[in-house]
């Protein structure tokens, strides 16, 4: 949606909450575009992200067959020689 910005001054309610919403706002001036409306991202805080991690790590748990590791996991690849294949 387009508005001029004098019009905006009296829906600015309105088109916060369209901006919020999801809806494209862009306010011009003298018929060019000058400015757009966005919603602002929250940033999760340092306790969420740190329990994101340890769901991962959860999650992770039992994806590596039993007496794998990382060190070994791409052994396939080389011959024995120890050279790439």
């Amino acid at each position: 949606m387009r508005i001029s910005v004098s019009e905006a001054k009296s829906q600015l309610t309105e088109l916060v909450r369209r901006a919020e919403a999801g809806d494209d706002v862009i306010l011009t001036r003298h018929g060019h575009e000058a400015v757009r409306l966005v919603p602002v991202r929250q940033v999760p805080s340092a306790d969420a992200r740190r329990k994101l991690m340890e769901d991962i790590r959860r999650s992770a748990i039992g994806c590596i067959a039993p007496g794998e590791d990382a060190a070994r996991s791409q052994d396939f690849l080389y011959g024995e020689d120890r050279l790439p294949q």
